[in-house]
């Protein structure tokens, strides 16, 4: 296992930024910034000696800024938080106080806002190479930051280990009443980053899904899957879906047995062309699948080019808008309490 730190630049901010590079023995590297807490890749050495990096972005942390990609803004391998998704109406209410949080999706707030920790600077609080390669780092969003009540302090602690694991843990606390839903929004191209998704099989493992209104809110009402375009209860390709539909955008319910925050397997992806099998692990009770449909004509890592259909996202994360709904789980957090999340992403080749 090793661990190499690298400047990349100093922000107008006056805050650093770097490039953390995690590797194990197998030649597994993952490729971090504490920019947005990016995964800027996930590469993977494959029986043929060739390297497959599996997530969408840019060859460097500075392409994240750029002008052209911040336009179009399709959220490549970026934290998101202080709520993932949509917040419906940009408000809710918590222990009895209404708040009206940024709008930036109409009349909704999508992923935390005009600038959420997606965009923000977090501070490197440590690494290492033992027992696996590590890297923790902290975001403290102010009292007010986005309307958000509450200052929240946020960490994520990224873990490569010797299976091809790749794992993340979210941590926060606040000192007032607030709304917290976190995740990471990495996109999946399980072959070098070319081609589209449509060719691979995926399998969720959630009989019901969040059913959305017309802006893709939830609206707190739950249907089963099966026998129905959402039903991935076996392995499906997803072109041979998306055929009858226009794409994926969809929150599954996680089927878990016994202790609800324990790690469930929420979904898996093959890519026949790569043989990689793509595993996605959580103790979240939500994974939203998403086909990229939006995404924007962009040039990425190495040249490629990107589009409609060349990534997919499993957003492990609390049901979406559960801040507005109280039959949902729970999505605030009070002072006093912690929220935790732990998230694995696991490539096996077959």
């Amino acid at each position: 296992m090793s661990l190499q730190k690298e400047f990349c630049f100093t922000a107008a901010n006056g805050r650093d930024v770097f490039l953390f590079t995690l590797r194990n023995t197998s030649g597994t590297e993952v490729r971090l910034s504490n920019y947005g807490a990016l995964i800027l890749s996930f590469s993977v050495l494959q029986k043929n000696g060739k390297r497959n990096d599996i997530v969408l972005g840019f060859d460097r942390v500075e392409d994240y800024l750029s002008p052209t990609y911040l336009e179009t803004y399709p959220y490549f391998g970026a934290v998101i938080g202080r709520c993932a998704n949509r917040v419906k109406g940009a408000a809710f209410t918590v222990e009895g106080t209404g708040y009206k949080v940024t709008a930036n999706n109409g009349e909704n707030q999508l992923h935390g806002g005009k600038e959420g920790f997606d965009k923000k600077i977090w501070e490197p609080r440590g690494h290492g190479e033992v027992p696996v390669s590590w890297v923790e780092m902290e975001y403290l969003s102010p009292d007010g930051e986005e309307g958000y009540p509450g200052n929240l302090r946020v960490s994520i602690r990224f873990e490569l280990n010797e299976e091809n694991e790749l794992s993340y843990t979210f941590r926060a606390v606040t000192d007032k009443a607030t709304a917290v839903n976190l995740t990471h929004h990495s996109y999946f191209n399980l072959n070098n980053g070319t081609g589209d998704i449509k060719d691979y099989c995926i399998r969720i493992n959630g009989s019901f899904i969040l059913d959305q209104d017309s802006a893709l809110c939830t609206n707190g009402n739950i249907s089963p899957v099966k026998e129905s375009v959402f039903d991935f209860s076996e392995f499906t390709r997803i072109g041979d879906r998306l055929e009858k539909v226009p794409e994926y955008d969809k929150s599954f319910v996680v089927d878990k047995s016994g202790d609800p925050s324990a790690l469930t397997l929420a979904a898996e992806v093959q890519a026949p062309a790569s043989r990689l099998l793509l595993q996605v692990y959580a103790t979240d009770p939500v994974v939203h699948f998403y086909t990229g449909k939006w995404i924007p004509e962009l040039t990425g890592k190495s040249k490629t080019p990107y589009g409609a259909f060349s990534g997919l996202c499993l957003e492990t994360q609390i049901h979406p808008n559960a801040i507005n709904i109280p039959h949902f789980p729970k999505m605030s957090l009070l002072p006093g309490e912690e929220y935790r999340s732990k998230t694995v992403y696991k490539i096996v080749e077959e």
